[in-house]
């Protein structure tokens, strides 16, 4: 299995149990204060690894584009957690998750107009069946 897929895998266990764990945490708190904590864990878990496995520079000396970018990747995130707290505290995680999930889809479009990627059919197949997964799950029953 190639390293990116391992990492990508690992990376969707761990955003499932973050539903999960989200959903039960929220439960007797404010939404956005939830994602204060949550935030606050994940900033100092982060330090911690980084200083540990010797990875610490200055973030300063990086590229104001650089910058710039980590920046705005930060404040889309944090956009992406307030909305998702909100959607888990009033909906049902099993339904907020794969609509969270559109998110591939928008990544491919963004991609091809942002960054000049262009998927093969068979991968715009498979974004179209997300999309359509995305829009089952989300049809009032």
């Amino acid at each position: 299995m190639s390293g990116w897929i391992h990492w990508a895998l690992l990376s969707a266990v761990f955003a499932a149990l973050t539903a999960i764990f989200a959903k039960i945490g929220i439960r007797d708190v404010d939404s956005d204060l939830a994602t204060l904590v949550r935030t606050a864990v994940i900033g100092t878990v982060l330090a911690c690894f980084v200083v540990a496995t010797g990875k610490w520079s200055n973030p300063l000396t990086l590229s104001g584009k650089t910058l710039g970018f980590l920046v705005l990747s930060g404040l889309a995130t944090g956009a992406s957690w307030v909305c998702y707290f909100r959607a888990l505290k009033v909906g049902e995680a099993s339904k907020v998750a794969p609509v969270d999930k559109l998110s591939l889809v928008l990544v491919a479009l963004f991609a091809v107009i942002f960054l000049g990627e262009r998927p093969q059919p068979r991968e715009w197949l498979g974004i179209g069946l997300v999309a359509t997964g995305v829009l089952v799950l989300s049809l009032k029953r």
